[in-house]
């Protein structure tokens, strides 16, 4: 049972390694996402202080009077002294056409003062410039920045079998069983194996496999590394596997899973279908109307904070208010959900409430992202994404070296005519 385990960690660690090293750097730099892109972009996320500044949805108001070939989908409420702000957008339809005007970008930064575009860009666009280096890479880190959905189905499978590797490794930390006082590992001979006469010793021969011998040459170092960083960020890896799988196979994998278990709550995008880029739906309450439905509906709720955000969507016809500030530790906001046409409420989005199924539903994000535990979460993370570009890199070393040495092997046994076993 051993030898097969290793074979299919080692195995399936080679087919994963190069997506999890790109996931675990790019998840790093993610960690910080907004103050890196707003470090790399000044120009777009910074204004002069002092001026009145135009509340956010007058403000969207002028910009889509401005420009009729678009209509705002997003709108920040709690806008911060200092700082643009930052819509998105999307394209009208063109009435001589019928087709969506050709924007060229989905998010505008506006001087709150002003009125004035600080800039425009298309979220996710290609590829190293300092305005699309961030979107790019969150881009790269869930799809590799493929068309379609092919890259967020190839990360999901990456996830799934993240996930079962997770388990794999885990077994090969515990400590071999023995034969007489001798550790069989190497052999795979699980037959003639015994299990170790007590749980001290076991604990005492597994705590070796947590450690790492500083002072031993760099191919055990290098061992070390990847078998004591492993076991050292165990849980964050399968947390971090698992949410992956909720966000790139939700559908196909996650949900069912977990339906099995503790029934889901549909939310209002799982009982639409989904329309075509070029068949969106406009809008037809105005911002303002909506954001003052939700807040009464909200005060109705007891909840005391007004919303402090507003998105459409026009694939889906749907309107989500958020209460709560912006990244705000702990499981998240609250969000309320109304029909883009008709105003109707949908629905309610709230962390923490609802079955066992649709709690862990809504830890994935937080967790995922570290803003569970607000800044130390966030670094936690950063961290761990860093940890898991070096357990594939380790891998992939000790892979090539026994590859090495079984190279090694087979010539001196091919010249001798000794039979040529195959790689362990």
């Amino acid at each position: 049972m051993r030898v097969l385990i290793g074979r299919l960690h080692r195995y399936l660690g080679l087919a994963t390694a190069l997506f999890l090293a790109v996931a675990g750097l790019t998840g790093s730099a993610l960690a910080f996402y907004h103050e890196l892109d707003e470090w790399l972009n000044p120009g777009l996320f910074r204004v002069a202080a002092g001026g009145q500044a135009t509340p956010p949805l007058a403000l969207a108001e002028r910009i889509e009077r401005d420009d009729p070939r678009l209509f705002v989908t997003w709108v920040p409420l709690d806008h911060q002294a200092g700082h643009s702000l930052e819509l998105g957008v999307a394209p009208r339809a063109d009435p001589a056409s019928g087709t969506p005007h050709a924007l060229g970008y989905d998010q505008l930064f506006v001087d709150p003062a002003s009125g004035a575009v600080l800039g425009e860009r298309q979220w996710g666009a290609c590829c190293l410039e300092r305005p699309h280096l961030m979107p790019f890479l969150y881009s790269v880190h869930y799809s590799l920045h493929l068309p379609g959905n092919w890259g967020i189905w190839l990360m999901g499978i990456v996830g799934l079998v993240w996930v079962f590797d997770c388990f794999f490794g885990l077994y090969l930390t515990l400590p071999a069983r023995r034969r007489g006082g001798v550790a069989t590992a190497e052999t795979g001979d699980d037959d003639l194996m015994t299990v170790g006469t007590n749980d001290r010793t076991f604990w005492r021969r597994w705590r070796s496999s947590w450690r790492i011998k500083r002072d031993a040459g760099a191919w055990r170092i290098n061992f070390d590394l990847h078998r004591a960083g492993g076991l050292w960020c165990w849980g964050l890896l399968l947390m971090l596997a698992v949410s992956s799988v909720s966000f790139n196979l939700h559908e196909e994998v996650f949900e069912p899973v977990v339906n099995a278990i503790s029934p889901l709550t549909p939310s209002p995008f799982d009982t639409r279908e989904e329309r075509a880029a070029e068949n969106m739906l406009e809008p037809t309450i105005p911002l303002a109307t909506m954001v003052a439905t939700a807040n009464e509906r909200a005060r109705r709720r007891g909840w005391s904070e007004a919303a402090s955000g507003i998105f459409y969507n026009p694939l889906y016809g749907i309107y989500g208010v958020r209460f709560g500030r912006d990244h705000e530790p702990g499981l998240g906001n609250e969000w309320l959900y109304f029909d883009g046409a008709s105003g109707e409420p949908l629905g309610a989005h709230l962390p923490g409430e609802g079955s066992a199924g649709d709690i862990f539903h809504r830890l994935q994000y937080p967790l995922h992202s570290g803003q569970i535990l607000g800044l130390p979460g966030r670094i936690l993370i950063c961290v761990t994404g860093l940890a898991v570009a070096t357990l594939s890199i380790t891998g992939v070393m000790i892979w090539c070296r026994k590859r090495r040495a079984l190279t090694v092997r087979s010539g001196r046994r091919a010249r001798t005519g000794a039979a040529v076993p195959l790689m362990e």
